[in-house]
């Protein structure tokens, strides 16, 4: 597949953005039309990254509403390994939970954004999100970059589960840099053992950075209920 323009990434992250977010009854239909029409305005899109977000969307217009919420809470609430939750695969549900989600909304902040709704910043969606409004800011990039593991694990074990989500991560890790060979074991271990559990005298360092880079100065408009917004359109 041929390097991703600016563009063509953030239609993909925002599109993954919309369709991992919980299918609610109100939002399902208006999100798969704005992905459907997103990607029809795109003729340029890779089919390895097209592909797969289009037959999401036929499959959940074929299975419906009910089914989707019900598949999707089966699956992302009650799987280790299928959890939406960057933080969760690095530090598990240990005591450095609370200190990786802080680095999460230090990092939006940094990025001159801030939660529009009760979800936790290392919501998968709410980071691609990021990442597509953002115009491929710093930021967002390294947040999932850093978590590739986390993602390669999710991605394996919903393609266990024959989920129909499994092409939309399939189609976020393609936008990002190709694993090494550590990285590559690093998944296959967690893939084995899940995201770890409480353990004593860990070390502090997390697995990102926290510091500022710069601020986004593109926007990606047409998304649908978006958990975060920029600070100065609250000012």
């Amino acid at each position: 597949m041929p390097p991703l323009t600016g563009h063509q990434r953030a239609t993909v992250h925002m599109a993954a953005s919309l369709l991992l977010d919980y299918p609610g009854e109100e939002s399902f239909a208006t999100r798969l039309d704005a992905v459907e029409h997103a990607l029809g305005a795109q003729s340029d899109l890779p089919s390895a990254v097209r592909e797969p977000l289009e037959a999401f969307v036929r499959t959940a217009r074929e299975r419906g509403q009910r089914a989707m919420a019900e598949h999707y809470v089966a699956t992302f609430d009650q799987r280790r390994r299928c959890c939406l939750y960057l933080s969760y695969y690095a530090v598990g549900d240990t005591r450095h939970r609370g200190a990786a989600i802080l680095a999460f909304k230090e990092a939006l902040a940094a990025a001159g954004y801030e939660m529009d709704r009760d979800e936790l910043p290392d919501y998968l969606p709410v980071v691609l999100e990021l990442s597509a409004r953002s115009g491929g800011d710093e930021v967002a990039q390294v947040l999932l970059s850093s978590h590739r593991e986390g993602l390669e694990v999710l991605r394996t074990a919903l393609a266990q589960a024959a989920s129909p989500y499994t092409g939309l991560v399939e189609a976020v890790c393609l936008t990002l840099p190709e694993i090494d060979q550590a990285t590559a074991e690093r998944v296959r271990a967690l893939v084995s053992a899940g995201p770890p559990t409480e353990t004593v005298g860990v070390t502090d360092t997390l697995p990102f950075p926290t510091t500022p880079v710069r601020h986004p100065t593109v926007s990606v408009p047409g998304a649908d209920q978006p958990a975060a917004r920029r600070q100065e359109e609250r000012a």
